[in-house]
Parts: structure tokens; sequence; C-alpha cells
């Protein structure tokens, strides 16, 4: 089940599987919740427009930090959850981050309710970190909070450009806006033919894969602010940019 809705009053035994899956979409050369649960005050849902321009120029992220991306991600493709719905590696690293504890307060949770939750959004976020990249991409664990983050930064479009973040309605069962998001991720590819290939964690296969979807299941792109110098040495980013995440 690809599903983020689930009310907050839930205790962490409640919380069915959501496959909150990671989509990571990058080039061809390269590489609704209600609105407790997505740390969205009741009555702030209209916010920026929905067709913001992509912010890469020539619609292509900075190379050196998609490609890493890419290739980190690329990585994990068969990894599995348990018979739980969690167990991975992406879910204990999360549970140890200090964004763990604020998305917990935030969301009226404990941090025990991450260990079986759906963990698109955590593969994500790990993938950010192993890549150096953490702070551009952002860490968190619901797909529409992160999604409203990307609009409220003025980087939230409907183009498939490489590295995009990608956020999907799987189940079509309804809502406005980003609150119809329940899958999220980054683009591998766009086929043009209508289709992107994807990597994806927490699919409905319960793993890391790559996928072909449809855009007519898309939301929107979140555009990360990617580096577009880097360390020489270290091959981390030489500089930084979105606090908070």
């Amino acid at each position: 089940m690809i599903n983020d809705r689930v009310p907050r009053s839930l205790p962490p035994s409640s919380l069915p599987r959501l496959a909150l899956s990671a989509v990571l979409v990058v080039g061809t050369a390269l590489v609704g919740v209600p609105a407790l649960m997505s740390g969205v005050p009741p009555g702030s849902r209209t916010g920026p427009p929905a067709q913001a321009v992509p912010y890469w120029p020539a619609g292509r992220a900075p190379q050196a930090a998609v490609a890493r991306m890419l290739s980190v991600a690329e990585q994990q493709v068969g990894i599995r959850e348990d018979a739980d719905g969690g167990g991975t590696k992406f879910h204990s690293w999360y549970m140890e981050t200090s964004r763990a504890w604020e998305t917990a307060a935030r969301d009226g949770h404990s941090i025990r309710a991450y260990a079986n939750a759906p963990w698109c959004a955590m593969f994500v976020s790990w993938v950010g970190e192993q890549a150096g990249l953490r702070s551009t991409v952002g860490s968190d664990v619901y797909v529409v909070t992160w999604a409203r983050r990307f609009q409220l930064d003025g980087r939230w479009g409907n183009t498939a450009v490489p590295g995009a973040v990608v956020y999907f309605d799987i189940d079509g069962d309804g809502g406005e806006g980003v609150y119809r998001i329940d899958h999220m991720g980054l683009v591998k590819q766009d086929n043009g033919d209508g289709t992107i290939t994807t990597i994806e964690g927490n699919t409905d296969n319960g793993r890391v894969e790559r996928r072909i979807r449809s855009k007519g299941e898309v939301v929107g792109y979140g555009y990360p602010d990617y580096p577009a110098i880097w360390g020489p040495r270290s091959g981390a980013p030489a500089r930084a940019a979105g606090a908070g995440w």
C-alpha cells in the first residue's frame, strides 16, 4: 500500500504500513493527508502557485551532485523491509537523527512510531545524507510536508527535469493539491512517452526498486538547490543550502 493518510491520534502500534516510497528522478545524462500529519497548521493550505518555473537553468541540475545522488540510490536496489514493514537501515538511521526528534514532536508521535513506518521519505533522506547533500535535498518522514517545503521555497513545478524529487498520487483517492500525495522520491529519466524511470524505496513490493511510472500519477516535482561547486578533495559540497532539514 502506498498511503500516508493516518490520523495523528493513532498510537505507534496502530500505524499501518505506509508506503512513502522514495523516487529519485535523475536525468539520462546522469543519472491528502490531514494538515496535522503534514505539520501544516489547519487553514494554511493555500501557498505558492503549483506551476512555478523550474529553478535549474536549462532544466538541468549540477551534474556532479545529481550523479552522486543516483550512484548512492542505485546501490540500494534490492534492499527489502522485514515482515512488519520496517527493519531497514533507512529506519535505523532516521530514528537516530536529530531530525527524527523534530518530526516526532511536530506530528505528535514517539520515535518508536518510525520503526515500522513507511520509508520512502526515509530512503530519500538517507540517500541525501550519504551523498553529502542532506541540507540540499531535505529530510523528513511525511511526503506532504516535504512537498510543501519545496513550494514555500519556490522550487516546485511540473517538469520532470534531471535530479528532481517527484511526488505521486498513486491511489487516486481524492484530495486537493499536494494533499493528494502518497508517494515520493528522485527522477532517473524522462522516457519521452508519458512515463518516467525512477528509483524508489518502499515500493508495493516492500523494497528498493527501479520503476517506470506514468506522469499521470505525478502531483509535482521539487527541485533541490544542488551545489554547483564541490570540494576538490572531500567530494562534499563546497556550500550547503537550506537550514532546518
